[in-house]
């Protein structure tokens, strides 16, 4: 053999053993008498990012479509419960920069909006991933997974407070919205685990 092509081999050789170790180092043996369950339309590609809220969920029952009625109610209700609880925060970060004499009722008109721009803008989620199985004992299973985008949700704020002739002069969009951007970047970092 010359050298040239017992370079080529060792090399291939070190590609290989590299990538078997790397392999194995990634998976973290299981518990004795414990195995991975993989669970359809969930994990890391289905987290919250910084353009877009997502939530899943599983629905059961006899009825194939309310299984999947199930699944998409507990899925909304999950994301509801995000998008409220993160425009909380914005509205709480937002309000304490703003002008003290106008902070409380910039705070009250948010806060009646937050649930009112909910309701409407979840009619704008996109289902992005949905599988229905048949279970041993013959019930259906829906899992599913959402989404809504941030910026959608961001512009329907900003519909409703500039139609607000009281807070309209007040009301910064741009501040506002970067004040949401910044929490969506702490948010999507948080579940990517950065």
């Amino acid at each position: 053999m010359n050298m040239k092509r017992i370079g080529s081999i060792s090399m291939v050789m070190v590609t290989i053993v590299a990538a078997l170790v790397g392999g194995c180092k990634s998976k973290q043996p299981m518990p004795s008498g414990e195995k991975e369950v993989v669970v359809p339309c969930s994990g890391p590609d289905f987290f919250t990012t910084n353009k877009v809220f997502r939530a899943n969920s599983i629905g059961e029952s006899m009825d194939q479509v309310t299984s999947k009625k199930k699944a998409l109610t507990n899925a909304r209700n999950d994301l509801a419960q995000a998008i409220q609880t993160t425009v909380k925060t914005v509205t709480d970060n937002y309000t304490n920069s703003t002008s003290m004499d106008k902070k409380e009722q910039l705070e009250q008109k948010f806060e009646s909006l937050n649930r009112e721009v909910v309701d409407q803008t979840l009619q704008g989620i996109r289902t992005i991933c949905e599988k229905l199985v048949q279970t041993k004992d013959g019930n259906y299973k829906t899992y599913i997974a959402i989404e809504l985008s941030a910026d959608d949700l961001v512009k329907q704020y900003n519909d409703r407070l500039s139609q607000d002739d009281k807070l309209k002069v007040d009301y910064d969009y741009e501040k506002f919205k970067d004040t949401f951007n910044k929490e969506m970047d702490k948010m999507a970092a948080q579940k990517s685990g950065n």
